[in-house]
């Protein structure tokens, strides 16, 4: 229990580091808003078109009488879109570290200089051309693992009883687990972490991963509290991984932030692979 009030303060520890440094928050959105048009448009053409899809994909029912091939088809379009929106929450971390990883490296870099005692932060040594062919190789990775869940969970809420009580709950902690997973994986690559020790890392502490991600979870339910909740989840995923690296860690400075964040972002907008 005392992990999982842990991994709960951690994501509160973020949205309060990024609370203080306001330019680098909002150059964090960016990637958010970028993504959240994306998955708009596709879950907007989908709701537009997906009874025609389901009808081009089930000729079969053609001949049937009415009404059955109309709540057929009516299902099958729920179940399509349904499974789509519990696809868009668990795969929308992983698309935005994609899209923001330059962002959002750099917002970890100095989270990591902020809290370390010393003052610096890891440093992967990749070129950006190689950091992000990882990230997008192992964000598949996690992807393939969360959609598979994502199947299964669907499917095994058809049952009765159990398919309404027990399989959201699982549903939610494997969605809280994946989340961990991708967002501490900004801080952990840079430390040389490969995908299969982070995740025997996080399982070795699960609560830990439950009390971050599941909270983001829900509150990733609702797509535009994602967005202003990613740069400070961000952050505070790269407090988790100095925790899971078992790196010490001081409170960070409450000065006067704006000055130091706009040279963040002025370095970052001449180089993206560039440190603060």
């Amino acid at each position: 229990m005392r992990d999982l009030g842990a991994g709960f303060h951690y994501l509160l520890k973020g949205q309060r580091w990024v609370a203080r440094h306001g330019r680098s928050y909002g150059f964090g959105l960016l990637p958010g808003l970028i993504t959240l048009v994306l998955y708009a448009a596709a879950l907007t053409a989908l709701a537009l078109w997906g009874a025609d899809l389901v009808a081009w994909a089930t000729p079969f029912a053609d001949d049937w009488s009415s009404p059955w091939a109309g709540l057929f088809r009516g299902l099958l379009t729920a179940v399509l879109f349904a499974l789509a929106l519990l696809l868009s929450v668990l795969t929308f971390t992983a698309v935005t570290l994609l899209v923001g990883q330059p962002f959002y490296e750099s917002l970890s870099e100095r989270v990591d200089r902020d809290v370390s005692p010393d003052g610096t932060a890891p440093e992967s040594g990749l070129p950006l051309a190689r950091e992000l062919w990882i990230s997008a190789r192992d964000s598949l990775r996690v992807l393939a693992r969360a959609a598979l869940w994502g199947v299964l969970l669907f499917t095994l809420g058809f049952l009765p009883v159990v398919g309404q009580t027990a399989v959201p709950a699982v549903g939610f902690l494997v969605t809280g687990f994946f989340l961990a997973e991708e967002l501490t994986a900004v801080a952990l690559q840079r430390r040389g972490v490969e995908l299969r020790e982070r995740l025997a890392l996080l399982r070795a502490r699960k609560p830990l991963a439950w009390g971050f991600g599941t909270p983001l979870g829900l509150a990733f339910l609702v797509p535009l509290v994602a967005v202003f909740l990613m740069p400070g989840a961000v952050a505070g995923a790269t407090l988790m991984a100095r925790d899971l690296m078992g790196e010490e860690t001081e409170e960070g400075d409450t000065g006067e932030p704006d000055g130091k964040d706009a040279a963040v972002c002025e370095g970052l907008v001449r180089d993206p692979s560039r440190n603060d």
